[in-house]
Formats: C-alpha cells, sequence, structure tokens
C-alpha cells in the first residue's frame, strides 16, 4: 500500500465512500450509494478510482490465535532494516517505526506453541534488532477491525453493514479448524478484499453458491475479517500515536472500556508486561493528542501514560507498505 499523504487527495464524497469501506470492504457500490443517497454511478466511479490508485486496500484477514505484540530497539545505522524484517515476517499483522524508547512495534500472530521459537530464535535472527520484548495480548478491547472513524453517521454504517462487528479474542485460533477450500479462499480475499464469489470459487475449485456460502459462514463466525486499509492521514488524522499505559489490574477494565468512547482510538489491548494497555491512535494534530492523552476522561483511570509518535508505517492489517524495504 502506498503512503498517501504526499501522493494522494480525496474529495469529501471520496471520504464517505472510504468510510463504507470500513464498515464493510465488500459492500457494492449499490449498497453503498444507497446508504450515502448518492448517485450509484458516481459512487461506483469514485470508489474504482480510489481502489485502482490503492489509496484504499480492502484485504481479508483470517483470525489466528495467540497475538503478541514485540517492541524492539534497534542500531540506529539498521532501525529500517530490522522494522522492515519484522514487518514482512508472514505472520505479523502492523509494524511500526516509533519514537522514544522502542524504536518499532509489530504484532505478530503466534499461536501459544510458536512463542519459544519466535522469541528464542526468530527475533534475535533479525539483523540490527538489538533487544525485543514480547508482549502477549491477553485481550482485545478494539481492533483495527472494528476502527470506525467517525466519518459517516451511525445510521449510513447501519445501511451498509450486512455482518455484525466482531471484535476476535486473541487466543481464538479460527483458521485451524478450516479445510483446505476455506484457506484458498483466505488467500485470494488476503490479497484482494473484494473478489467477486465467481472468482473465489474458481480460485478454489468450487461452484460459485459453494463460494457464497463459505464466505459468508467465516464472515458471520469471525474466522474471516474484511478490512479498508487506508491512511488515517488521507482521511484527516495525520498524526500516530502508541500510547503504553499503566494501570492497577483492578483498573484495566475500565481503562479499556473508557477508551472505546472515542472514534480516534484505533486498536486497544490489555497485555502481559510492565504496561498493562497498548493504545494505537490517530488524531488531527499534536494538540489533539495532548487533549487526548492529559484531559480525556479515561486518564483519571491510569497511573502512567507513555506516548510513542509512530514515525513510518512498514506494514497496516498485513498489507505492507511500499516503505518496507525490499531487502528486508
Amino acid at each position: 500500500m502506498v503512503e498517501q499523504t504526499q501522493h494522494q487527495t480525496v474529495d469529501a464524497l471520496d471520504r464517505r465512500i472510504i468510510g463504507a469501506l470500513q464498515v464493510d470492504g465488500r459492500a457494492s457500490w449499490r449498497r453503498i450509494a444507497a446508504a450515502l443517497d448518492e448517485p450509484e454511478r458516481t459512487v461506483a466511479r469514485h470508489g474504482a478510482r480510489l481502489l485502482e490508485q490503492r489509496v484504499v486496500v480492502v484485504t481479508g484477514l483470517g483470525v489466528r490465535g495467540g497475538a503478541v505484540l514485540v517492541r524492539g530497539q534497534c542500531l540506529q545505522a539498521a532501525a529500517r532494516v530490522a522494522a522492515g524484517a519484522l514487518a514482512r515476517h508472514p505472520d505479523t499483522t502492523f509494524a511500526y517505526m516509533l519514537t522514544g524508547a522502542a524504536d518499532c512495534l509489530a504484532e505478530v500472530m503466534c499461536p501459544a506453541g510458536r512463542l519459544a521459537t519466535l522469541t528464542l530464535d526468530e527475533l534475535p535472527g533479525i539483523p540490527g534488532l538489538v533487544q525485543s520484548t514480547t508482549l502477549p495480548v491477553l485481550r482485545y478491547f478494539r481492533t483495527v477491525h472494528d476502527w470506525q472513524p467517525g466519518i459517516l453517521t451511525a445510521a449510513e454504517a447501519d445501511a451498509v453493514r450486512e455482518y455484525p462487528p466482531l471484535t476476535p479474542l486473541p487466543t481464538d485460533d479460527r483458521v485451524a479448524g478450516l479445510g483446505r477450500e476455506e484457506r484458498t479462499m483466505l488467500r485470494a480475499l488476503a490479497l484482494d478484499g473484494r473478489r467477486t464469489h465467481e472468482e473465489i470459487a474458481r480460485i478454489a475449485g468450487v461452484s460459485e453458491p459453494t463460494a457464497r456460502r463459505r464466505v459468508d459462514w467465516m464472515r458471520r463466525t469471525g474466522a474471516l475479517h474484511i478490512r479498508a486499509v487506508v491512511d488515517p492521514a488521507v482521511i484527516g488524522l495525520p498524526v500516530q500515536a502508541i500510547l503504553w499505559v499503566k494501570a492497577t489490574p483492578a483498573k484495566v477494565e475500565a481503562v479499556g472500556e473508557a477508551l472505546l468512547v472515542s472514534p480516534l482510538v484505533r486498536y486497544v489491548a490489555a497485555v502481559m508486561g510492565e504496561h498493562q494497555i497498548v493504545v494505537d491512535v490517530t488524531v488531527p494534530d499534536r494538540t489533539a493528542l495532548y487533549e487526548f492523552v492529559t484531559r480525556a476522561p479515561w486518564v483519571r483511570h491510569t497511573e502512567a501514560i507513555e506516548t510513542s509518535l509512530v514515525i513510518r508505517t512498514l506494514k497496516r492489517s498485513g498489507v505492507l507498505s511500499d516503505a518496507a524495504p525490499e531487502f528486508a
């Protein structure tokens, strides 16, 4: 996916179409047009351009359990290489380069049986990564699959939505229980989440009704999540930060639930380690970030907050950025 901040501009209708795709990345242009009360041909033309230019990328992610966050420190001259290697790990969902105590952060889907291999063998073998901390995820309060940045009204979002929003469990491994054909469908949707059922059927070697039925089942059960991946700067949120939050055990639930009130919050996870909660937030500017970490109601439940700016995104929702180095 292209880093769009300096390369793409969108108008008001584009933003609303992006918002609709974030509700349901496989929604038809007809359904989106009806929800937005816009002509279908106009919506289809704008939407096709957004997809063709990769301003927005629709992808499908299978739910694999055992999520861990990898917080890394790198050699200064090799930070991009080390973070790029993390991004290109096949089980990484997102990877960022950061300011602050940690140079990079990645989420890696790692079943419990592979945690020792990841920690003891794979991470030490990454060039330039001098120290890493693995933080197993205990609970998701929100993942990026659930993020709605407030572009659409609640009524518009409901008109687009076909499937109930499901927040995955960090230990839930739905992919492990799928058959060969379903796994083939997942791989096809990972490359293009808007593939037609006819295309999916041809790739998986099944009939179109079978493909339609199985994709529907995977989405309804939470085995498959469809995500519209977009640079937050495109929709007016150019400042992205990772918050490392400390809270007493009795307050973790209150902090997590309070964070969900804000549409600026993309991701909230309770983790093991020194910090109890990790938050991914996007805001219009640093003044808004200051307000969010000092005056928002959720802050009163915390003991301490460490803030890191995201200075480079190498992977979002399983989609590599052009910023990820080829040699990593």
